[in-house]
């Protein structure tokens, strides 16, 4: 069994348990919470949008993360799984990948978690810029983030339409 899938049943197992922030949990296929999920993705990258006009771009980072982190959500309810734990998300969404359950490059993933080429993610620079004391990002780096997050959300919006 791969990395990915231990992970997976790991977060399976832990989603039985029915404590909050725990695992991926099976559900009904749920396609209106889905659009919900995706309608709060745009809603997060307007957010970013209106933090970075107003240069509050230290939470340009969160937005940025959570406009990405709803839109996988959003796979998850489409597919019938409700999750609770942001690695665990992540981590279903890379094997829906491996498995060419859905038609994603593992880039898109590796944007909002790992370290890439020096390049932070979205969930490293989120978590430098919310749980640091640095109150802005410098501009370059906050417009690479925010065209990320739009660009990832778009990718996974036409990955989504795809999913049966």
């Amino acid at each position: 069994m791969s990395r990915i899938n231990d992970r997976v049943e790991w977060c399976l197992e832990q989603g039985k348990k029915g404590e909050k922030h725990k695992g991926l949990r099976n559900i009904a296929p749920n396609v209106k919470e889905a659009e919900r999920q995706l309608q709060k993705a745009v809603s997060d990258l307007e957010t970013m949008q209106y933090l970075y006009e107003g240069k509050r771009t230290d939470w340009v980072a969160s937005a940025a993360f959570y406009a990405m982190y709803h839109s996988l959500l959003a796979v998850l309810y489409k597919l019938g799984y409700e999750s609770r734990n942001q690695e665990c998300t992540i981590t279903f969404i890379e094997k829906l990948i491996e498995d060419k359950a859905i038609s994603l490059e593992q880039f898109h993933i590796d944007h909002i978690r790992s370290l890439q080429e020096g390049v932070q993610s979205a969930k490293s620079i989120r978590e430098e810029m919310q749980y640091g004391t640095k109150t802005s990002l410098e501009d370059a780096r906050c417009q690479r983030l925010m065209e990320q997050a739009k660009e990832f959300v778009d990718r996974i919006r036409e990955a989504l339409e795809e999913v049966k």
